[in-house]
C-alpha cells in the first residue's frame, strides 16, 4: 500500500505552502473516537496578500480551514467522516467560547475542503452540492450550514491558479502539474521546496515493492527531471567553487578588485573561468585583468 506515502507527501506539501500564512497543524487529533484531521489551518490575524501566489489554495487559506486530501476518490463514508471532524471542531470551539464567556464568531469556525482526485455526479448529488459562479469549476459546495466543499482535482481547469492543488492529483493530472512546477521561475518562493518534496515522494515510492500503475508512471516521469536537476546542482556547485578559487587567486596576485570586476568574473562560464585561471598567472595589475576581460568580450 502506497496510500500512506502519498498521505505524508500531501500533509508535508500543504504545511510547506501554508506555514508562512498562519498556524498549520498536520494530523490534529479531535475528540470522540480517535480521529485525526489531516491539516488544520488557522490564518494569521494580519491577512497576507501574498496568499495570491497560492491561487485557489490561497482562497481556501483566507479563513480557518480543515483540509482533507485523498489519494483515491473519496467515498461517501469518508466524506461523512470529514464532516464529522468539522462538527467536532466546531463543538469544541463553542465550548471554549462559552468557558471564556465570549461569542464564537462565524469567521472562527473552519471550513472543510475535501480534496479528491475524482468524484461521481451521483455522489455529488447525494450531498446536494452546487457550483458557485465566483469559484472555479471542480469546487462543489455542500449547503452553507455544513461549511464544506468537495474539490474534484481532475475537474479543475489547467491554469496557474490551480497548480498547487493539481499537484495532489493522480496520473497525467499530477504529471502535468509537475511539469508546470518545474517551469516556474527559479526565484519562485515555493518551486524549490516543492520539487524537493516531490523528489522525496519519488524516493519513498521507489523502495516500495507494491506500486500501482500511477506510481510507476510517476517515478518514470520524474526520473529525467530528477537527474537533470541534480546535474544542474552539481554544475552550480562547481561554478561557485571555481569562481571562489579564481577570485582568491586574483586577490593574491593583484590585490583586491572592485565590485564591478567581481561581477564580471562571476558572469563567466566554467570554461572561461578555467582560461582566466591560466591567464592570471601572468597578471601584475588590475589593468591586466581588465584587458583580459575586454578581450574576452571582444
Amino acid at each position: 500500500m502506497t496510500r500512506f506515502i502519498h498521505d505524508k507527501f500531501a500533509k508535508d506539501f500543504l504545511e510547506e505552502l501554508l506555514k508562512d500564512y498562519g498556524e498549520v497543524k498536520p494530523s490534529e487529533k479531535v475528540s470522540g473516537e480517535i480521529k485525526e484531521i489531516d491539516v488544520l489551518f488557522t490564518p494569521s490575524k494580519q491577512q497576507n496578500s501574498n496568499l495570491q501566489v497560492l491561487g485557489l489554495l490561497g482562497r481556501f487559506a483566507e479563513h480557518p480551514a480543515i483540509i482533507e486530501p485523498f489519494r483515491n476518490p473519496a467515498s461517501t463514508d469518508e466524506i461523512c467522516d470529514c464532516i464529522l471532524k468539522l462538527l467536532e471542531v466546531k463543538a469544541l470551539r463553542r465550548r471554549e467560547a462559552k468557558a471564556n464567556k465570549t461569542k464564537l464568531q462565524d469567521s472562527e469556525i473552519p471550513k472543510l475542503w475535501v480534496l479528491t482526485p475524482t468524484v461521481s455526479e451521483t455522489r455529488l448529488s447525494s450531498f446536494g452540492t452546487i457550483e458557485k459562479e465566483s469559484w472555479l469549476s471542480g469546487v462543489h459546495f455542500l449547503p452553507d450550514a455544513l461549511r464544506t466543499a468537495i474539490v474534484a482535482i481532475h475537474q479543475l481547469p489547467q491554469i496557474p491558479e490551480t497548480l498547487w492543488l493539481r499537484l495532489l492529483g493522480r496520473g497525467s493530472v499530477q504529471s502535468q502539474a509537475i511539469i508546470e512546477l518545474q517551469a516556474l521561475p527559479l526565484n519562485h518562493p515555493y518551486q524549490k521546496a516543492t520539487l524537493e518534496l516531490v523528489y522525496n515522494l519519488r524516493e519513498n515510492l521507489r523502495v516500495n515493492q507494491e506500486l500501482e500503475a500511477d506510481d510507476r508512471e510517476l517515478i518514470m516521469r520524474l526520473e529525467p527531471l530528477y537527474q537533470r536537476d541534480r546535474e544542474q546542482a552539481k554544475q552550480e556547485g562547481r561554478q561557485e567553487g571555481e569562481e571562489g578559487l579564481i577570485l582568491r587567486q586574483l586577490n593574491r596576485r593583484i590585490g583586491e578588485i572592485n565590485t564591478s570586476l567581481i561581477e564580471q568574473v562571476q558572469g563567466l562560464s566554467i570554461e572561461q573561468l578555467e582560461n582566466l585561471g591560466e591567464a592570471l598567472l601572468d597578471f601584475s595589475s588590475v589593468a591586466d585583468l581588465e584587458s583580459w576581460l575586454n578581450q574576452k568580450e571582444g
